[in-house]
């Protein structure tokens, strides 16, 4: 007897994480996984070195402190948010929700790969619509939707590319989604952007659009694993009756909740980030290597071929640099540079110029 998946989960390639050792290599600088390199606040620190205390205890089933302090925050209504491991259980939940054998999950070339795998999870059919120059193209999503469409992803800003489209074109694309579909704004970088709501205001006003969101990028709590979606009510509702009821630890939810309320840090991230991006790229940009314009917490550097972009890998390795290769994102030239510190900034800038 063989005992055989469902079909399309053997289509699933496993995660490839960015790295974090080099063998040989004592001192490493992790710059190929987008964290925040100054870490999380420390009221987050200190909320969860206080949660130690009740580790005996289950954590709460409703996340009720948590979605009020990203509501007052955000400027959400708290019962319109769900929180999940990550903003990639709340996409996982979307796909088992939504989507189904016979549905379709659209989404853009350089796409987040969870769009995939998540939807080939859920026994539906990932479609994937063309960008132009590395950017959402809002035409050719259109052009790719058929009546098998349920679910819409872009990221805004996009990883790994750093580009992003504006509120207009965000709406232009809800609206021209057919009844039934449900657009996702993946906002796993939105903080990186001054003023930017995500997307909330297009929610807002309209009954198909929904969002993710992530601790894992700007608030420093990767390692923790927690995210949570805003929209709807009704997709609300559901996505709750998919969620584990213990889905969230206590200490997750502690540090979460000081981190999304301590702004004044949130800012200070921000700030120093857009500083130490803005110089990389203008440092890449004179050493000929193209950049586009990153709204995020990262730099896409494009080389002339695979060959230079593995060469400059190769050699920011020796130095105890871990940067990262993204051909599995179809973007085979290129190697996409966290904003680390000011330190691991100049680092990498000197190795390039070094090797080039």
């Amino acid at each position: 007897m063989t005992i055989t998946p469902q079909p399309g989960i053997m289509d699933i390639k496993l995660y490839q994480s960015g790295a974090s050792k080099i063998e040989g290599v004592t001192e490493v600088v992790k710059l190929s996984s987008n964290e925040n390199p100054h870490g999380p606040s420390k009221r987050a620190l200190d909320a969860f070195r206080q949660a130690a205390g009740e580790l005996h205890l289950y954590p709460s089933t409703d996340h009720a402190e948590l979605r009020e302090a990203i509501g007052e925050v955000q400027g959400m209504d708290p019962a319109r948010i769900t929180c999940g491991v990550g903003s990639d259980e709340i996409i996982s939940f979307l796909c088992y929700a939504y989507a189904g054998p016979g549905d379709e999950v659209l989404y853009t070339e350089h796409g987040f790969s969870m769009y995939r795998i998540s939807a080939l999870a859920a026994g539906a059919t990932p479609v994937v619509a063309p960008e132009t120059e590395r950017r959402t193209d809002v035409d050719k999503l259109l052009a790719a939707v058929t009546e098998n469409t349920k679910l819409v992803f872009i990221a805004n800003p996009n990883n790994p590319t750093g580009t992003m489209i504006d509120e207009a074109e965000v709406a232009r694309l809800a609206d021209g989604l057919p009844k039934g579909c449900l657009l996702v704004l993946d906002g796993a970088y939105a903080e990186f952007v001054d003023g930017f709501d995500a997307g909330k205001a297009v929610i807002d006003a309209r009954d198909n659009v929904f969002m993710t969101r992530t601790f894992s990028k700007i608030y420093g709590l990767g390692g923790l694993r927690i995210g949570y979606g805003y929209g709807p009510q009704e997709i609300i509702d559901t996505l709750n009756r998919v969620r584990g009821p213990f889905n969230l630890s206590v200490p997750a939810l502690k540090a979460a909740e000081m981190a999304m309320r301590d702004v004044g840090y949130t800012d200070w991230c921000r700030t120093e980030n857009a500083r130490m991006r803005d110089w990389m790229t203008a440092q890449l940009d004179a050493m000929g290597i193209a950049v586009d314009l990153s709204e995020a917490n990262f730099v896409l550097a494009r080389f002339e071929d695979q060959a230079k972009a593995e060469a400059v890998d190769a050699h920011l390795k020796t130095k105890g640099l871990i940067v990262r290769l993204v051909a599995g994102y179809g973007l085979p030239n290129c190697l996409r540079i966290t904003v680390g510190t000011e330190a691991a900034c100049k680092r990498v800038v000197a190795a390039i110029k070094e090797v080039l």
